[in-house]
């Protein structure tokens, strides 16, 4: 606590947002302080990543060591909970194909190589630091964080990145928080070993087995670990707490899809509960400040969308900041850009996230027609291919007129 108190920025939280953005500000000779309240490695969910990953952890110098300590990830398969088979989407079929497959990884691995990438780049980091309040005024903004010693400190910079995830620092303290009007959920989760896996070249996919009250996550990790979650409505896990393990064991025990594979499991570590997942931010920039990744937003994570949104919106961000330090003048106009370009992939995966639990949805994933290279699409959208214009979206939107005939057809409306 006795380093330096100002800066050009303050980038809270040291997870793949706050570290990315701090590692390219560091190397752009800005001088940043990057704040993680925990010490690495800690335990993380979002463990599975997406092809559109592969170029960040590349412009990072990282990919390698990602590679490293990843496995790899050729797509993802849907199944229900009946075990009559599943659907895979292999990225190599993406309308660009350009990065055929992405890896899994533990995240408190990632987190940690990435935090320390940061570290070696020039970014002032440190763990065991919790920003406790922020004062943002025309001229600088300053942050009071506490140590591990409990000592309190100011911090002042030029600028405030706020990465603290599901912390949402800034949507708390300026109350712009707001959960997800429709779509709530909550999650149970654990660790394994034995878990049988995919034949051949599925062995490294992501399963996602849907049944009525939500859908199961299945991940390959290294070291013959499967990180295996639930994500349900949140009546379904009510009185949960307290009886983690017992309670994720019942639910994996009545699908069959997923009992099946766990016939020769054994639980790693304890299960772990986490309440409503979906919430948004009603502003994601201000006046020096600006919110990437899980600060601004979270959807359920069906998609595996998570830290690929968090570090693309950690590049953006980082190329505004370093603008808006030469030409402060520029700043409305660079926060409303990156704001629409942030919520246009945001909102790709939320149109898909928000339907992917109703019955006519779940049909067309089981059995998808590649007319119009719909298919293909698709596998675009789950390999995280979303914000460029272009041959996607027009794909993306056939889709979507298909999903609304066929809800029709149900009886629904789309």
């Amino acid at each position: 606590m006795s380093k330096a108190t100002r800066c050009d920025l303050i980038v809270l939280g040291g997870g793949p947002a706050g570290s990315t953005a701090a590692a390219l500000l560091a190397r752009a000779g800005r001088r940043v302080v990057l704040l993680e309240k925990d010490r690495h490695p800690r335990f993380h969910i979002g463990e599975s990543l997406l092809p559109m990953n592969l170029p960040i952890f590349a412009r990072l110098g990282v990919l390698e060591q990602v590679a490293a300590i990843g496995v790899e990830k050729p797509g993802a398969d849907f199944a229900d909970a009946t075990d009559a088979g599943h659907t895979t989407y292999a990225f190599a079929r993406a309308l660009r194909g350009e990065y055929r497959y992405a890896f899994q990884v533990k995240r408190a691995e990632l987190d940690q190589l990435l935090f320390q990438n940061a570290a070696r780049a020039g970014a002032d980091a440190r763990e065991g630091v919790t920003a406790r309040d922020v004062q943002l005024d025309d001229s600088e903004v300053r942050v009071t964080v506490r140590g591990e010693s409990g000592e309190d400190q100011t911090l002042s910079a030029r600028y405030l990145i706020d990465a603290s995830g599901r912390d949402t620092f800034l949507g708390n303290k300026l109350r712009l928080k707001e959960n997800h009007p429709s779509h709530r959920s909550a999650a149970l989760f654990a660790h394994f070993s034995g878990v049988a896996r995919r034949q051949g070249d599925e062995a490294g996919n992501i399963s996602i087995v849907r049944f009525d009250d939500g859908w199961v996550w299945l991940i390959p990790l290294r070291e013959d670990i499967t990180s295996i979650g639930a994500v349900c409505r949140p009546e379904r896990l009510e009185g949960v707490r307290g009886r983690e393990t017992e309670a994720l064991a019942e639910l994996l025990a009545g699908l069959p899809a997923v009992a099946r594979r766990l016939a020769s499991a054994s639980q790693v570590g304890p299960a772990r509960l986490t309440g409503n997942y979906s919430y948004r931010s009603r502003a994601m920039t201000g006046p020096r400040w600006l919110m990437v990744g899980d600060a601004h937003a979270f959807i359920d994570p069906v998609f595996s969308s998570g830290v690929y949104l968090a570090m693309r919106s950690a590049e953006r961000a980082a190329e505004l900041v370093h603008d808006v330090l030469h030409r402060p003048e520029r700043e409305a106009a660079l926060q409303a850009a990156y704001a629409k370009e942030v919520n246009k992939g945001l909102e790709e995966f939320s149109w898909f996230i928000c339907r992917f639990m109703e019955p006519t949805m779940g049909r067309l994933f089981a059995r998808p027609n590649n007319l119009l290279k719909m298919e293909q699409a698709v596998t675009s959208l789950l390999s995280g291919d979303v914000f460029e214009p272009g041959l996607v979206r027009l794909r993306l939107l056939a889709f979507k007129a298909v999903y609304g005939a066929s809800r029709r057809r149900d009886g629904a409306s789309p």
